[in-house]
């Protein structure tokens, strides 16, 4: 089901459109996508929600080879993802978005942050940068892995494989 709602902009206060789609993703559960943009000011939104409630969760998943990549990956806007041998964490907070991606898709988010370093950073984030983005090429090519591992307090996110590690999340614990 979808459906567009009409709402106002949190940053501009235009009208804007809404959408809030259900998807069912097999053996996890039904989620509500819900986004927003605005054509006015630019501002977007995106957010999975489970419609069911869950125990909080961790799934560490490796990423060997190309096929890998294709790998369905759901992130609440609760979930922190880590890519250990990238150095790469990506906490939630207040602007944090959920999404329904793949392996590649969250490289790809992580390449387009390096972007902006690559045009506001200081020297050595820069070449930093621009090493994790020659990385990333090379993990797309199959020249090296990864291991993605997803942690959500509310159980609502998911790494849709049978290679991929589920275990019971404590947060509390760490």
């Amino acid at each position: 089901m979808e459906q567009d709602v009409r709402g106002i902009c949190p940053a501009c206060g235009e009208e804007v459109d809404w959408t809030y789609k259900t998807e069912n993703i097999p053996y996890f559960s039904d989620i509500l996508i819900i986004t927003c943009s605005c054509p006015e000011c630019g501002y977007r939104f995106s957010d999975v929600q489970n419609i069911s409630t869950n125990e909080p969760v961790r799934y560490i998943y490796c990423a060997c080879c190309e096929d890998d990549l294709s790998v369905r990956v759901v992130r609440s806007s609760a979930a922190k993802i880590t890519i250990p041998e990238l150095g790469v964490e990506i906490n939630p907070g207040p602007a944090c978005e959920g999404f329904v991606s793949n392996v590649e898709g969250v490289l790809l988010r992580v390449d387009k942050v390096l972007d902006g370093i690559l045009i506001d950073g200081e020297d050595e984030q820069r070449r930093r940068a621009r090493a994790l983005k020659e990385r990333i090429i090379n993990i797309r090519d199959g020249k090296e892995s990864i291991t993605l591992i997803i942690e959500d307090p509310h159980g609502n996110s998911l790494i849709y494989s049978d290679n991929a590690k589920k275990e019971i999340y404590c947060p509390e614990s760490e």
